[in-house]
């Protein structure tokens, strides 16, 4: 038996009785039976594997704007084709791509010993002898906002904010990435010849997480990379002993290129509301050093396996439910004209079309259990959450209290523009061990987990495109 699904014993039969009277339900039971006939053949199901199989392996890392990111599009478009999906398109923009290069980074002088370095996206290259200067080393991105010129200019900054804690939520993430996102512009500002920091991850593999950085004014920054945490702390204890400067060299080759990335977009057209649209989100692109499988090949095969669900055995859902798969999700860019996927959406279906869409969601997560469901502050207490919960509670998915706003990264443009968004909370607790790092692979990835994930999604949607619950307005008392 699946270890997701609870057992039925007779207390449990109980409270489910008392929490799921047919009074509360937001669908008709026909509806909600449906959508627990699809969550149970979700969970026998491994298309989701077979789809993230297939992108990983075809198409290794997805850099946004690469020739792999986009060969995987053309991809996935065809297998959306051929799978039955409508209005098939891949929407191409501009952007600016970056490409690694070769990245390496040591200690010279007296301590002398290499560092497992990773140069961050769409940071620039170093001279091609590399880049050598004496380390000044920060504990939060605060202190170094609040050094002097005199103590930054001409050195290397070093922000080692400690390391992040794994936690279900991922809740650690947002003080991390902070660094890694000013770090560079604060470091550039007084002087800084290049910048370091304490991956953003919760592992002590010594395997450095890139991610990007930003631009200043449509420009880039200075050479920035991340160290593995063992290879910081080392950092920090070299430095911690007072002998003498530590100094650093560091070689990067990046560079950036015009290039155009692309959304994948299909629909699940709905039989009575085709006008009404469910956004499903995920993006294709990934950090060039795994395969991309949990960030974020994976959240596209449960996206596109749980559409499919909806029609097995000829069924067809009331809204048309949209499976996108964004590009360049990954990187900053320089202007507002280029990258974003999802705000490359939002402006190409037009103001009149982002009012039909009725709810959207994104998968990019990992691929671990699915544990809550959180609605839009409209649907909290409602009806609807009652009938949720009572499909997805049998495979460990519990009502959350807290509403969801922002929707991610990719689907919060259509959140921006007042469109209500949901999450589908999964455990993220390993989540940062791996993420943009080279162990990002499919080997990573557990079948049954990514099961219980398209079984939560796909009775959930069906719920969603089944009805005519509006998510815009506050549930009536």
């Amino acid at each position: 038996m699946s270890q997701f699904r609870l057992t039925h014993t007779a207390g449990l039969s109980l409270i489910a009785l008392a929490l799921f009277s047919p009074a509360a339900q937001a669908q008709d039971v026909t509806t909600i039976r449906t959508a627990e006939a699809i969550r149970d053949g979700a969970l026998a199901d491994n298309r989701a594997m077979e789809i993230v199989t297939e992108i990983t392996t075809r198409f290794g890392p997805r850099p946004a704007g690469s020739d792999s990111e986009q060969a995987a599009a053309a991809w996935v478009a065809d297998w959306m084709r051929a799978n039955g999906f409508e209005n098939v398109r891949v929407e191409e923009f501009p952007l600016i791509g970056w490409e690694r290069g070769t990245d390496t980074g040591a200690v010279v002088g007296r301590f002398a010993q290499p560092l497992a370095v990773a140069a961050l996206g769409h940071s620039p290259a170093t001279p091609r002898a590399g880049v050598e200067a004496e380390v000044v080393r920060f504990t939060s991105l605060e202190a170094l906002q609040a050094a002097t010129e005199a103590e930054v200019r001409g050195r290397i900054v070093f922000i080692d904010l400690g390391q992040m804690q794994p936690m279900q939520d991922g809740s650690g993430y947002g003080p991390q990435t902070r660094v890694r996102g000013l770090g560079p512009a604060a470091a550039m500002a007084k002087g800084a010849v290049a910048y370091v920091m304490r991956s953003v991850g919760s592992d002590y593999d010594r395997l450095p997480h890139t991610g990007t950085t930003r631009y200043v004014d449509g420009r880039p920054t200075i050479p920035s990379f991340a160290l593995a945490a063992a290879d910081a702390d080392q950092l920090s204890r070299l430095v911690g002993l007072g002998e003498g400067p530590i100094r650093l060299r560091l070689f990067s080759s990046a560079r950036t290129y015009e290039t155009t990335s692309q959304n994948v977009i299909g629909d699940i057209v709905g039989d009575e509301r085709s006008n009404e649209v469910i956004v499903l989100g995920s993006h294709l692109d990934s950090w060039d050093q795994g395969t991309g499988a949990i960030d974020d090949a994976a959240g596209g095969a449960i996206t596109l396996a749980a559409a499919l669900e909806l029609v097995e055995g000829g069924r067809r859902p009331a809204r048309t439910v949209r499976v996108i798969l964004y590009g360049s999700e990954e990187v900053a860019q320089p202007t507002p004209e280029t990258g974003n996927g999802g705000g490359v959406y939002v402006r190409g279906v037009g103001d009149e079309a982002v009012a039909d869409h009725i709810i959207a969601g994104e998968s990019d997560f990992g691929a671990d259990r699915v544990y809550a469901l959180r609605l839009p502050s409209g649907a909290q207490g409602s009806a609807f959450q009652t009938a949720a919960t009572q499909v997805l509670y049998p495979i460990g998915v519990l009502a959350s209290s807290v509403p969801e706003t922002s929707g991610g990264a990719d689907v919060g443009p259509l959140a921006q523009a007042g469109v209500p968004v949901f999450r589908l909370a999964q455990d993220g607790t390993r989540y940062f061990d791996l993420h943009h790092t080279a162990n990002d692979t499919l080997d990573k990835i557990d079948p049954e987990q990514l099961s219980q994930n398209v079984a939560a999604w796909s009775g959930l949607i069906w719920l969603i495109a089944d009805s005519d619950v509006t998510f815009r307005q506050t549930p009536a008392e």
